[in-house]
């Protein structure tokens, strides 16, 4: 249990610590508001290079699929603690025009003790660029067409979620189908067209994928990616009932802390032929990657100044037969792999409740998660949830996060278990 101490004991430090600045007298002034990171090219404002910079550091503590090895001395390990950068970025755009905007976005992910690295190693990780788009405005409001590296996703609100105001402490991974497979850390090169028409909002893309996968592993039970030089489509069209939500970038936001009221309903796709095979005696069967989403997000403030927060989506994918990928967020050895994405079916919910700010502006903001998944190379489908407790210092700029999940292991197609991970994130953005 001794693994369990370094993220716990530090999520108390921070909590009990603005707890207590909470209840000095007198309060402490300090002006947190925040203000964009914005160089002014003419004297209106109107011409501007706007920047973001932000960090994400877990500390995790997680109970490791049977089986891991993590240590030198090649015994199996029941936990694993360690100190991960989970993000560091830095995006620029900038627009001396209403009728063009540039923008770039580059950083890394996932650099562990063990890895996150090039070469086999886990130090110096490589920078790389996440967003590299020019984009043109045809029609104001209703048209602007761009062309790049960029992150205008189809099938879900989640699918094109922002890291930096999430409101659970990660997104579920499946959000993004194709992550690191035809993919850049959840980009392709392409076109897209956005633009909003009244309070319906839309967005869609003619990608080029990236090449994946190899004819080598071909099976005859399980479809697996192929290498294609096919295009592949997307796009995620949503009605706003109530306040309008901004498309000058694709980043949907997680939660607004109770600071608007929110209801749309949102669905999508992606498809991308002949993305996939299998192995059919002699001939192989090529398969499309077809996927689906509906969703629907709902926020409103309360009367006390806090906020209610839901957001729930149904995935229906299929990448081919019994089609499926484990996945691990800064897995050591495989050590919290998880069925994540395949061929089936995915539910998704999640819930929070923002408290009203205290005397110096933080805010508390406990959450909970709940997953269903039906993958069709599995014997059986698993529910597995979350339970996590924001704590905003100053809104989504500045805060700390514990989160509390299981995951469930399979066993030749069959639930056999369910493990436990405890995630403490300390996030920054300018």
């Amino acid at each position: 249990m001794k693994k369990w101490y370094p993220p716990i004991a530090l999520a108390c430090l921070l909590t009990c610590t603005q707890v207590s600045l909470a209840q000095d007298e007198p309060a402490l002034e300090v002006d947190e508001s925040y203000a964009p990171l914005t160089v002014n090219l003419n004297e209106s404002g109107s011409k501007y290079v706007r920047f973001i910079i932000w960090n994400q550091f877990w500390a995790t503590a997680t109970e490791n699929n049977p089986g891991t090895i993590t240590d030198p001395d090649d015994e199996q390990d029941d936990w694993t603690t360690d100190l991960a950068l989970r993000r560091a970025r830095i995006l620029a755009y900038a627009q001396i025009s209403p009728r063009f905007l540039i923008l770039t976005h580059f950083g890394v992910n996932n650099q562990s003790f063990v890895a996150g690295g090039v070469d086999g190693t886990n130090k110096k990780p490589q920078l790389f660029f996440h967003d590299v788009w020019n984009e043109y405005m045809v029609i104001p409001d209703k048209l602007y067409v761009g062309t790049g590296l960029h992150y205008w996703h189809g099938v879900s609100r989640l699918t094109n979620a922002s890291t930096l105001n999430f409101m659970t402490l990660d997104a579920p991974i499946f959000n993004w189908p194709t992550i690191e497979l035809t993919d850049q850390f959840a980009r392709q090169f392409g076109f897209y067209a956005k633009g909003k028409l009244g309070q319906f909002d839309y967005r869609i893309a003619l990608n080029k994928p990236f090449a994946a996968g190899s004819l080598t592993s071909l099976n005859q039970n399980f479809a697996v990616n192929i290498p294609t030089d096919n295009w592949a489509t997307a796009g995620y069209f949503m009605y706003q009932f109530r306040d309008q939500e901004s498309n000058k970038l694709p980043y949907m936001v997680g939660s607004y802390l109770g600071t608007k009221s929110i209801f749309n309903i949102g669905a999508g796709f992606y498809h991308h032929p002949e993305a996939s095979a299998i192995q059919e005696g002699l001939t192989i069967e090529q398969q499309d990657h077809s996927l689906f989403g509906v969703d629907v997000f709902y926020e409103e403030p309360t009367a006390s100044g806090g906020g209610i927060s839901i957001y729930s989506v149904y995935y229906n994918y299929d990448f081919g037969d019994n089609y499926l990928r484990n996945v691990g967020i800064l897995a050591i050895n495989g050590n919290n792999a998880q069925p994540t994405i395949g061929t089936g079916s995915i539910w998704y919910t999640q819930a929070g409740y923002a408290f009203p700010k205290n005397d110096i502006g933080g805010q508390f903001m406990p959450y909970a998660t709940l997953t269903y998944k039906d993958f069709e190379a599995l014997e059986e489908s698993s529910f597995q949830y979350s339970a996590g407790l924001n704590y905003f210092i100053s809104g989504h700029n500045a805060k700390v996060t514990i989160e509390y999940a299981n995951r469930p292991y399979f066993v030749n197609g069959q639930k056999d278990s369910s493990l436990a991970q405890v995630i403490l994130q300390t996030h920054i953005f300018l």
